[in-house]
């Protein structure tokens, strides 16, 4: 019974844990709402599009009155601000934001008009990256086996704390980091963003970065404990280090196009 309510509480911090690095992030629409020309107007803009096409950005905003522009530049560039009318389309205007390659990023602000006024739809301009789309065959196992990573994970250092055995626990856990996020991982960055690997040395992806620091951080915890037993602190740290890493927000400093360099 104690090693099942253990498991439980390994699975609930998984759990929470995944769910906020998935609903955090520089990936997830902008959300909102105004009152604009006596009409309440909601919004989800987004921040991320599938590639090969442009990117529509939709308002809905019923009154035929309103009207908009949109500006949009390539980012990070020396680019100037390009500006261009909203397209109605029904219930909709929409700003088609040009497809750029894998891991491009667009920069874009919504301005909506009527004859006597004028609004910004957000204070700032939001940046979208367009993207590969991922087969399932690669992004399916890539989500499970680092799910199960970090329950693994939590579950070791669970043990630790409370005395239990980490041997095939840790070495689990080791071997879910490296099949996840060394093998499928490169394989999702690749079809995603067109290559395989943009961290240290060759660039500062976070969520690569991120990958490494954690398959270091149990590969020498997995070593001390196949010499010794008896290392429960440093498997403790091990299991902390990769749920806080997991807590960035998902795509933070993801990859992307330099286009002051071109």
């Amino acid at each position: 019974m104690k090693k099942f309510l253990i498991w439980i509480l390994a699975l609930t911090i998984t759990i929470a844990g995944a769910w906020y690095t998935r609903t955090t992030g520089p990936t997830k629409p902008v959300k909102g709402s105004v009152t604009f020309d006596g009409e309440i107007i909601k919004y989800s803009l987004i921040r991320t599009w599938f590639m090969p096409s442009d990117a529509p950005v939709k308002v809905k905003v019923d009154s035929d009155e309103v009207t908009g522009t949109f500006i949009y530049k390539r980012t990070p560039s020396h680019d100037s601000w390009i500006e261009k009318e909203l397209i109605r389309e029904g219930e909709y205007l929409i700003a088609y934001l040009p497809q750029l390659p894998h891991a491009g990023k667009v920069m874009y602000q919504i301005t909506l008009k009527t004859e006597n006024e004028q609004f910004k739809l957000t204070e700032n301009p939001i940046i979208l990256r367009f993207r590969g789309d991922v087969p399932i065959w690669a992004m399916l196992p890539h989500i499970l086996l680092m799910f199960a990573a970090l329950l693994f994970s939590t579950r070791a250092g669970l043990a630790a704390a409370f005395g239990e055995k980490t041997f095939v626990l840790s070495l689990t856990t080791l071997i879910l980091l490296i099949a996840g996020g060394l093998v499928f991982g490169p394989i999702v960055q690749k079809y995603a963003f067109g290559a395989y690997w943009t961290g240290w040395p060759y660039g500062t992806d976070l969520t690569d970065n991120k990958t490494a620091l954690m398959v270091l951080f149990w590969a020498v915890a997995m070593i001390k404990v196949w010499r010794n037993h008896s290392h429960r602190g440093l498997i403790l740290l091990a299991s902390v280090v990769l749920l806080l890493i997991y807590l960035i927000p998902h795509s933070l400093m993801g990859s992307e196009i330099d286009f002051t360099q071109q």
